[in-house]
């Protein structure tokens, strides 16, 4: 039988560009609200994993970053193992406990995201850690596709993934009708949703001329559709139900599904079979549960087209309907599937490694009925959808999680 794993406790720092912080004091200072918010203490975990993507290559620190992050949060002496799996690392860490939970080898768990991405005198590092999402020993067929799908092959100061996704809504607006403003309309939602995140990287509310109207990056995404660089950290205690009891069931939340895939070969029309889709698809079959029974939604929207290219993937509506759903006002919160209430993204910033467990932490707060101004109502079911790097014509990899209000 299946062992429930719940989150008893979760947390985030605030996200943005943290000079004065390093990973070790946001992995603590993560670590130390986790703990508070399940009302456990250090002593009480059994075991760790801690996801981080940047460190070996911004700061040289590698092969046990994990256990000296930790350490500074007076976790130490239990397993540790440390997670890189791009932009999935956070939520490829979670699976990673839940399974030792679901295997009965542990019975608490901590799961740590966390990650130091702002060094202004290292550009040439943080271009090259980026680049590393993909195949670097064959970059011509990134440059290949970006160029087969109508777009331009990037130049030396222009960043590559931007222009990925830039060709692909191309793509996605001569095949489905999409509009630049519909990417502008998502990003409106999105900032106007984060203004009310006190632990956003951006609290400025946008219009949809004033995102239309912000600095041009690659047609057709200005600024505003384009997630930052950032720093910060999040942290989750995960528990056994026999652990629940004891730690106490007032607030936990249950993780109904998991789902983590890689990319596969395929055509690139294939929209049926993206990996987002196959992920989603995997995580509504362990949960048990349809699309249209999902309250509240968190998406990786690394640009505006990300976010209406994941919103398709999860089935919240067909592939061309986007446009006309978000002018109804159905992805914004108070609509049909809120998506971003934290900001996503776009407004929230995206410190890599911390990403996949930040948007559990939304999703938990707002199944808590915690979320304040950015509360969805009768939140019950939440789906966070959280993918990385780049292969072939698709994501590395993608996580979907579903997780259920406690009762």
């Amino acid at each position: 039988m299946t062992r429930d794993v719940y989150i008893a406790g979760i947390s985030m720092t605030p996200f943005g560009k943290r000079l004065d912080e390093s990973v070790k004091s946001l992995t603590a200072a993560a670590v130390h609200d986790a703990l508070e918010d399940a009302g456990i203490g250090p002593s009480d975990i059994q075991s760790a994993w801690f996801a981080n993507t940047r460190q070996p290559m911004l700061e040289g620190q590698n092969t046990i970053r994990g256990q000296i992050a930790l350490r500074s949060a007076g976790i130490t002496a239990i397993p540790i193992a440390n997670i890189e799996n791009a932009c999935a690392s956070g939520s490829t860490a979670v699976l990673q406990a839940i399974a030792a939970i679901r295997a009965g080898m542990v019975d608490v768990a901590l799961v740590v995201g966390a990650e130091k991405m702002v060094y202004p005198d290292r550009p040439e590092k943080v271009a090259a850690a980026f680049a590393g999402g993909t195949d670097i020993h064959d970059r011509d067929s990134v440059l290949d596709y970006i160029v087969s799908i109508g777009g331009e092959k990037p130049g030396p100061d222009r960043s590559l993934f931007m222009d990925l996704y830039a060709a692909q809504a191309r793509v996605h607006m001569d095949r489905f009708g999409t509009t630049q403003e519909d990417f502008a309309r998502v990003a409106s939602n999105t900032h106007c949703h984060g203004s009310e995140n006190p632990n956003a990287q951006y609290r400025t509310p946008f219009t949809v001329d004033e995102v239309l109207a912000d600095k041009p990056i690659v047609y057709p995404f200005t600024r505003a559709m384009c997630a930052p660089v950032s720093d910060g950290a999040s942290a989750a205690v995960l528990c056994s139900e026999k652990a629940m009891r004891r730690i106490g069931a007032g607030r936990a939340v249950r993780i109904r599904a998991c789902a983590l895939l890689s990319t596969m070969e395929r055509q690139k029309e294939d929209y049926a079979n993206h990996i987002g889709r196959r992920a989603a698809n995997a995580a509504y079959e362990e949960a048990g549960v349809a699309p249209d029974a999902i309250d509240v939604v968190e998406v990786h929207d690394a640009t505006a087209y990300a976010a209406v290219q994941q919103i398709e993937n999860l089935s919240l509506c067909e592939p061309g309907e986007v446009g006309a759903r978000l002018k109804q006002g159905d992805f914004r919160i108070g609509g049909r599937s809120p998506v971003n209430p934290s900001g996503g993204l776009l407004a929230k910033g995206h410190p890599v490694g911390a990403t996949g467990v930040a948007q559990l932490y939304e999703l938990t707060t707002q199944l808590r009925g915690e979320a304040g101004a950015r509360q969805v109502d009768g939140a019950r079911l939440a789906i966070a959808e959280n993918g990385g790097g780049f292969l072939g014509v698709e994501e590395g990899v993608t996580a979907v999680t579903i997780l259920e209000r406690g009762k």
